[in-house]
């Protein structure tokens, strides 16, 4: 009987031993080694958590940074891409450069400004096109500014076309002097009608646009004339006879001498004296505030032209 209580008692105690060292265990799983207070592991389980969390809000930091640059990044590209005001790269450097305005008062035409209301002179060369004096002339007009007026004949244009594609492209104006040169006051209705006409065509197959004006071979004319042409007519007030004269320095005398504002010049492409004076009174009459302008120019800024109509100058 003892013998068995003996047994049961230890069988107790071992029991009771493996109890507190089994919840000893427990405890000591749950803290780092050596010694440690219930402040201590709750600070430790604290610091470890902030360090998680530091550790996760510099993640998140560096992922925020990162977006924040990656956007900015793209803001910059933007910005290079449109300039500092959101504007394209095209579109700054047009700001930058401006659109070309035209000055007060002035008017744009072929490739230059014209003032309305300063002198201005038409100067016109007949019979060609001749490149050898007229490329002379066109030279020397667009290096001052000017324009000019060359009144072909048809049936010479295809032997100039580069001639005729520059008086085109560069703002000088081509004018019709008739297909064969024919006086057309010895024409009948249907032939004066076809001189006409087949200039207009050989110019524009050329250039795409036909002569807006006529001049008469010789200034010749009668009613015949006139009730068959229905584009405006344009003459001269100033008569240099370079034809006749074949003399730069007469050329020269008779336009300054004669010239006035609204002056309507007839001069001849086919004769190199007519090429020397030409590049004599180009610049004397720029120096003199004259403007160098063409026939149509002349007209818009005196009145216009009408069809069928004689013009001689464009004084006002």
């Amino acid at each position: 009987m003892r013998k068995t209580w003996k047994m049961r008692a230890v069988a107790l105690l071992l029991t009771a031993v493996c109890t507190v060292g089994a919840s000893f265990a427990a405890y000591a799983d749950d803290v780092p080694s050596g010694p440690a207070s219930d402040m201590e592991l709750i600070q430790r389980r604290e610091q470890a958590s902030g360090s998680q969390n530091e550790a996760g809000d510099a993640q998140t930091a560096a992922g925020s940074e990162n977006h924040a640059g990656a956007a900015e990044g793209q803001q910059t590209t933007e910005n290079q891409e449109t300039g500092n005001n959101g504007q394209t790269a095209s579109e700054t450097q047009g700001t930058e450069q401006g659109d070309s305005q035209v000055p007060d008062g002035m008017v744009a035409s072929g490739g230059r400004y014209i003032d309305p209301n300063a002198p201005m002179v038409a100067l016109t060369f007949d019979d060609g096109p001749y490149a050898p004096v007229g490329n002379r002339i066109m030279d020397c007009a667009e290096q001052y500014g000017g324009r000019v007026t060359f009144y072909v004949v048809g049936n010479r244009v295809n032997s100039y076309k580069s001639e005729i594609q520059r008086m085109y492209a560069n703002g000088h104006e081509i004018g019709n002097h008739t297909q064969d040169h024919k006086y057309l006051q010895k024409l009948g209705p249907q032939e004066i009608r076809q001189q006409v006409e087949a200039c207009n065509q050989a110019v524009a197959a050329i250039t795409g646009e036909a002569p807006k004006t006529v001049r008469l071979p010789g200034g010749g004319k009668n009613s015949t004339v006139l009730a068959n042409i229905s584009q405006p007519i344009v003459l001269w007030d100033v008569d240099t006879l370079d034809w006749k004269t074949r003399n730069a320095a007469s050329s020269v005398q008779t336009v300054l001498n004669q010239v006035k504002d609204g002056s309507v010049v007839l001069m001849h492409e086919l004769y190199n004296a007519s090429g020397d004076a030409a590049v004599t009174i180009i610049p004397a009459l720029v120096e003199r505030g004259y403007q160098l302008v063409t026939v149509s120019e002349l007209a818009q800024f005196r009145g216009g032209l009408a069809g069928g109509t004689v013009y001689y100058s464009f004084h006002k």
